[in-house]
């Protein structure tokens, strides 16, 4: 397992509401069986891949050593890149921080240089 800082898109009410509670299962979790995940470098790809155009989110940094479930790095949509996938619910605790994405002029999602 890499230690390397994971990252997920959620809403800021979806993650208010998961800290308040202790831990974060978000939308896939429940339909799929795990919550999607990404490295720093894949992030703003899949963001803007399935996200573009939205305003709405936020960055939960995760620490992997503080994940309690499994996590596996697969691809299950083909191709060679494999993604980070937690196979449970995320601790809350496991979150360092979050971060704020930009929408661009043209639709696309960016970084946030502000935080």
């Amino acid at each position: 397992m890499s230690d390397e800082l994971l990252y997920h898109l959620t809403t800021p009410e979806s993650w208010a509401a998961a800290h308040e509670a202790g831990c974060y299962e978000g939308n896939s979790l429940a339909s799929e069986g795990f919550i999607h995940c990404s490295t720093e470098r894949q992030l703003l790809e899949v963001a803007n891949r399935l996200f573009a155009g939205r305003d709405d989110l936020i960055v939960l940094v995760i620490d992997p050593s503080r994940v309690q479930v499994e996590i596996r790095w697969e691809n299950l949509e083909g191709g060679s890149e494999r993604y980070p996938h937690l196979y449970g619910p995320l601790p809350a605790a496991a979150v360092t921080r979050t971060r704020a994405l930009a929408l661009r002029g043209d639709g696309r999602l960016d970084w946030d240089r502000r935080n």
